[in-house]
């Protein structure tokens, strides 16, 4: 079950109102409810600052500090910094003057700020936070990379609310001022920042309308654009995920050129090259990835249908929240790999919560293509030596355990693979025809199917797919060995229970077409 931080503590509870209210009044950094417990990050910097207010006026003590003094001072002139906008130059030369650890300290204060703060920070604060940023960058601060990370994580997804269009402009701002000395110290942060704001700008282009959208989506277009052609190099460090997030932006006039020299000259190198796990954070933010984890690693089949509707409400609900799901199903594919434990035991596997996710977005085709593509888009360049069998696995489990009672799943997963062998690059068509089959021979040589002859001979699909399959296999007539222990091989008790989770929580999507997730929910929890 989801721990709540609105519980009350038992300090609170002795508190008459007037304690309270002047409590949550001493708060300069963040905004804090009535009934919230006090968080102890802001409550050790606040104390900080207050012990030590008098030594952060000038002029400032000479003496060396101690570890603790040292740390107790760091922690102060962070607050300071964030909650004093008029003192924040002062504050920034007195930590010059005292820094012995390259900042290190002042910055791992700064992360954990936007880690676990950042949703409550003050508005003044969110914009301290981003000044001091630069301050660090200007001396390449021990940490400023995790800094930079940190923040982008912090851009939502589908969300063109004034916060999050602030943020988003503010920081590809930030990338376009420090270019020089981040191509010097940082390049690859510079990657980081094309991975996000190319996946950004996708939804962006597609929303009408939105005046505030389109200053934003003029810096996005420049920053993006001053990376494929002044540090290409830099941009294939991504690696094939590159061409995926491209591909939705080769209509928009800016990037044609940029579309059609990659993909004339450099697709085959870029389809070898897997993209690095580190990646897809950027499109998660800290508290989604807490509840990804806690859903995949501890929710028991049989009592994950409540914890199912909280994450829907609490981050898919809203205008463009769908497009999310592309994001959310590439990092469980990619990032979330569960232990041999995890695997043996009753835990939801991956592979029904992706089944969930995908018919979330039966109603919008756009985006249900694109999460089928990020599912499945390791496979078309599969090469055993260099990708993880585990980015396959999901989706080979899904199409599996979905034969008996949802063979209609199976054929249309099954049906869109096969069709991008056909249609997602025709000049490469070979290549893809390689990556499926290895992928596919791999999954049955780890045991993760017990033979692929689930798909080539079972009754529920249909011939004419069968077929299909068939000759695109054709290549890899020998049977390979089982291996029965296996531990990826879901037992009985977890296709049972996953028979049930996928009529519970997919088909109502199914049949209510016209529904949105809004009403979803409501129809989710009463069934």
């Amino acid at each position: 079950m989801m721990v709540s931080s609105s519980h009350v503590s038992p300090l609170e509870s002795t508190l008459n109102p007037m304690e309270n209210r002047n409590r949550i009044a001493s708060s300069k950094l963040i905004r804090v409810s009535l009934h919230e417990v006090e968080n102890q990050l802001e409550l050790s910097l606040r104390q900080a600052f207050e012990s030590l207010e008098p030594k952060l006026r000038p002029p400032f003590s000479l003496d060396i500090p101690d570890p603790q003094e040292y740390l107790d001072l760091n922690k102060a002139i962070v607050y300071g910094v964030l909650c004093e906008p008029d003192s924040c130059k002062t504050h920034i030369k007195h930590l010059h003057a005292l820094v012995t650890d390259g900042y290190a300290l002042f910055t791992s204060l700064l992360v954990g700020i936007v880690v676990e703060l950042y949703v409550k920070l003050v508005d003044s604060a969110k914009v301290q936070l981003v000044w001091v940023t630069k301050e660090m960058i200007d001396v390449s601060s021990v940490g400023i990379e995790d800094l930079i990370v940190s923040l982008l994580r912090r851009i939502g997804t589908g969300d063109y609310g004034d916060q999050n269009v602030w943020l988003c402009s503010e920081l590809v701002g930030l990338f376009l001022e420090k270019w020089d000395c981040l191509l010097d110290d940082l390049p690859l942060v510079l990657t980081s920042a094309l991975y996000s704001f190319l996946r950004l700008l996708a939804d962006h282009c597609r929303v009408l309308g939105v005046v505030k959208l389109d200053y934003v989506k003029r810096l996005e277009i420049r920053f993006c654009v001053k990376m494929f052609r002044e540090q290409l190099h830099l941009c294939l460090k991504i690696g094939r995920d590159l061409v995926r997030l491209l591909q939705d932006l080769s209509h928009v006039s800016e990037f044609r050129e940029i579309w059609n020299d990659l993909v004339t000259n450099k697709c085959s190198e870029i389809y070898q090259s897997k993209t690095s796990s580190r990646y897809f954070f950027l499109r998660i933010a800290p508290e989604m990835e807490t509840q990804l984890r806690f859903l995949l690693g501890y929710v028991k089949l049989g009592s994950h249908k409540r914890h199912q509707i909280w994450f829907l409400k609490k981050f898919l609900l809203g205008p463009e929240k769908e497009t999310l799901l592309i994001d959310i199903v590439r990092f469980i594919c990619c990032v979330i790999h569960p232990t041999n434990e995890i695997i043996r035991s009753e835990i939801m596997p991956r592979w029904a919560i992706i089944g969930w996710l995908l018919e979330l977005c039966k109603q919008n085709h756009h985006i249900e293509r694109s999460v089928n593509l990020a599912l499945f888009y390791d496979w078309l360049f599969f090469d055993e030596r260099i990708d993880n069998i585990m980015n396959v696995e999901p989706a080979a489990l899904l199409m599996v355990w979905s034969i008996p009672q949802y063979p209609h799943i199976t054929h249309s997963l099954l049906e869109f693979l096969l069709h991008l062998v056909e249609t997602y690059d025709i000049t490469r068509r070979d290549m893809i025809v390689r990556g499926l089959t290895s992928a596919f021979r791999e999954i049955e040589r780890k045991g993760v199917i017990r033979s692929l002859d689930i798909f080539l001979t079972n009754p529920a699909l249909a011939p004419d797919l069968k077929k299909k399959l068939a000759n695109l296999l054709s290549c890899h007539q020998e049977k390979v060995p089982v291996n029965l222990h296996q531990l990826s091989v879901p037992s009985k008790h977890t296709f049972l229970s996953s028979e049930a989770n996928l009529k519970e929580c997919s088909t109502k999507m199914v049949d209510t077409p016209h529904q949105g997730l809004d009403n979803l929910v409501e129809n989710v929890a009463k069934h």
